[in-house]
């Protein structure tokens, strides 16, 4: 059975739809817990007197999910509109960062690192270059405050689309998806947001009426660690035992698969490694038309 975006639970694959998936047990981190269920970790001791109970820490339990038809990892939670609102609301500003620091000791210290635009957005734009006109009219689908969206300074038109409703950097326009015009825009990116959302399939369907035939959509995700150091491999539900923010890990097969179902072709793709100033890391990108 399809996995349709009004799930909570996944029953199906989030990319290519198959029923074949590999499960095993895991945690949710627990400041995603908080934010999303409010839920705290506790400590289960034995003036509980509870009989079956083992004592020791408790924490909200879930699965790690993985496709073995297209090897994308996946949280089986699919956070509802509201809950994916709390988890995102002040992405990164100042109580955010305090409260994800509180969980997560250390995490303010590498927060300050997202203040400043990625320097590997200029490879991706060099890679982009020869496929868009020189001044693009440009959306970014859930591009946050616009600080990375490709392009930024060198747009014709520059419209974000995003939840978090953080403050916008300059020369970006905040837009909703009733405002969107199909034909107004040379790229529409979509960059570091799959990984987070419950139903890539609708987002990729949210964005295609600000499309026609002309217009083209790079998606990019992280190339997660787990799939870089396995290759290939559908084992790796029972080596995920842990959710973040990140709940769909992605393999090329999928991220391809993913935008074919929802109508469109893809043109080029690309492995591009980053240095984030604290870590190295690894992006996938695609680039994909209607069809």
């Amino acid at each position: 059975m399809v996995t349709s975006p009004a799930d909570f639970i996944a029953r199906s694959c989030i990319c290519c739809a198959s029923a074949q998936l590999d499960k095993s047990g895991a945690v949710l981190m627990p400041f995603v817990a908080k934010r999303v269920f409010d839920h705290d970790p506790v400590e289960v001791t034995a003036d509980w007197g509870l009989r079956d109970l083992r004592a020791g820490m408790a924490y909200t339990l879930c699965n790690s999910l993985q496709c073995q038809a297209c090897g994308v990892l996946f949280l089986d939670y699919r956070f509802t509109d509201a809950q994916m609102a709390a988890l995102y609301a002040g992405y990164r500003d100042e109580a955010y960062t305090r409260q994800r620091d509180h969980y997560e000791p250390g995490y303010a210290a590498v927060a300050e690192h997202y203040h400043g635009r990625e320097s590997y957005i200029a490879d991706v734009e060099r890679w982009l270059k020869r496929h868009v006109p020189a001044r693009p009219a440009v959306l970014d689908w859930g591009g946050g405050s616009g600080l990375n969206t490709p392009f930024r300074g060198q747009h014709a038109l520059l419209h974000v689309h995003d939840i978090s409703a953080v403050e916008l950097a300059e020369g970006a326009e905040s837009i909703g998806p009733e405002q969107l015009v199909r034909g107004h825009y040379d790229l529409v990116t979509c960059c570091q947001v799959l990984e987070h959302v419950p139903s890539p399939r609708a987002l990729i369907e949210q964005i295609l009426p600000a499309m026609d035939r002309d217009t083209l959509l790079y998606v990019e995700v992280p190339h997660e660690a787990l799939m870089r150091e396995h290759p290939g491999s559908l084992t790796l539900a029972r080596a995920k035992k842990h959710w973040h923010e990140h709940i769909n890990f992605f393999t090329h097969q999928a991220l391809h698969r993913l935008l074919e179902n929802a109508g469109l072709t893809v043109l080029d793709s690309h492995l591009l490694p980053v240095d984030l100033g604290w870590r190295k890391a690894e992006v996938m990108g695609v680039l994909a038309r209607l069809a």
